[in-house]
């Protein structure tokens, strides 16, 4: 009994202090209340979540949670709760998430890992992998604090537009919270580990007839009118969440500063996320500079890129078309928060093919890491900035790994079963005899 009130002095002990934030629009700087229903400004762009001053937390702080077994710290989302959303325990919900592993995969490694290094020729290079998450992808850490901020609101019911993941992890998240989950999904466009996910934890799926655009018009429609709330990256929490990548990242490096952060891009949340975080530590002293971000975009879904080309003169759209369907979106809704951040981490967009994306997923499969196609396209691009000399050879390169290897099976099979692709790992044929198994085995020892 001891143990138990002990235990709920902890939790009560740890409660955040109500906040002084707001919500603020990226393009006007108009702000509305934090617990105001609200997705976008008057003027139509996005907002996102803005403190006056950061909430006072120090490095040195997160360490000490870090080997915490207590709630909520022992997530890696929730140990930074001051910087992701100042709500009372008992709204939050959690799995717990984050806590994910970053694999150093560099070319002067000795492990089979550094095959990963060798095929981009980075000396130096990790992969922080966020499908290592409950669900499988790093959603999870954006919709621990939508869904906690959706309970703390009294929200009856949420929703979502998704290519796959965000449908997952919604619906797990709201399962969580006995909250009534509609998902809304491009018909024939979404991966069936992901779709089957979303079945299996009842979401109310429904298919759009249309592409991941279409899908989120229909989504954000029926959140104005219906009142269900939205927790698309639209949801400026879900990007508070997602902003724990970085800070994980940096922790486990030590709060050394890589060179270089690479991540997939589609709608561009990661992209706002990752670049918000590490201004957050830069100003709270955590960190002593900031990384050059590079947003990577799947060559037949890469509107950002061709905004880039111009000196983000023009907002480009286009109609998508990837085999990395978590990045297959035309019109990202993060547009200006990732612009900002790629002009003041001096950072950079690029394109990749997907004959590029899927040859390195296989290097990184091979390795024992693993990961969905989307994923690739941060090593792929890491690989082409070398190449290109936009990356040097003695920086420090950190990839993001988005989705786990299981999300996208059927992508797996059909690249190892067909065609002559690199590093394609064909099953062999064999008679059932010892002699023809060992004649076999002989050829590989």
């Amino acid at each position: 009994m001891k143990a138990m009130e002990h235990r709920g002095q902890e939790q009560a002990a740890a409660e955040p202090q109500a906040a002084n934030y707001k919500l603020q629009c990226v393009a006007c700087a108009t702000s509305y209340p934090a617990g105001e229903l609200r997705y976008r400004c008057v003027c139509g762009e996005v907002l996102e979540v803005a403190y006056p001053q950061l909430p006072a937390l120090t490095a040195a702080e997160v360490d000490a949670r870090w080997a915490s077994r207590s709630f909520p710290y022992q997530s890696g989302v929730w140990r930074y709760r001051e910087l992701v959303l100042p709500v009372a325990n008992a709204h939050i919900i959690s799995k717990p998430e984050g806590n994910t592993n970053l694999y150093s995969v560099g070319s002067d490694e000795r492990s089979g890992e550094r095959r990963v290094g060798e095929f981009a020729d980075i000396a130096q290079l990790w992969l922080k992998h966020e499908g290592e998450n409950p669900t499988g992808s790093f959603k999870d850490r954006g919709m621990t604090a939508g869904v906690s901020q959706a309970v703390a609101i009294g929200a009856r019911a949420v929703a979502c537009a998704s290519t796959g993941n965000t449908s997952a992890s919604l619906a797990s998240y709201a399962a969580k919270a006995g909250l009534r989950c509609f998902v809304f999904i491009p018909a024939g466009k979404t991966a069936f580990g992901k779709l089957a996910q979303a079945l299996a934890y009842g979401a109310v799926t429904m298919q759009v007839a249309g592409d991941f655009d279409a899908a989120m018009s229909l989504v954000q429609q029926v959140a104005n009118e219906l009142g269900v709330y939205l927790l698309n990256s639209i949801n400026p929490f879900r990007i508070e969440g997602q902003k724990t990548i970085a800070y994980e990242l940096m922790q486990q490096l030590g709060w050394q500063v890589p060179d270089w952060i690479v991540l997939p891009a589609g709608n561009l949340g990661n992209t706002a996320a990752v670049g918000k975080a590490c201004r957050d530590m830069l100003q709270l002293g955590w960190i002593d500079r900031l990384p050059r971000i590079a947003a990577i975009q799947a060559a037949g879904a890469a509107p950002f890129y061709a905004s880039y080309q111009t000196a983000f003169a023009e907002r480009h759209t286009v109609s998508a078309k990837t085999l990395a369907t978590a990045i297959q979106i035309g019109n990202p809704v993060s547009y200006l928060r990732a612009r900002k951040v790629i002009r003041s981490h001096n950072g950079v967009v690029a394109s990749v093919s997907d004959e590029a994306i899927m040859q390195a997923k296989a290097v990184v499969d091979a390795a024992g890491i693993g990961c969905e196609p989307a994923s690739a396209a941060s090593v792929a691009g890491a690989r082409l900035l070398r190449q290109q000399g936009v990356i040097g050879a003695n920086e420090r390169v950190a990839c993001i790994l988005t989705g786990h290897l299981l999300k996208d099976a059927e992508a797996v099979i059909n690249y190892h079963l067909e065609g002559d692709n690199p590093g394609a790992n064909r099953p062999l044929p064999v008679e059932a005899s010892m002699a023809a198994v060992a004649g076999t085995i002989s050829r590989y020892l």
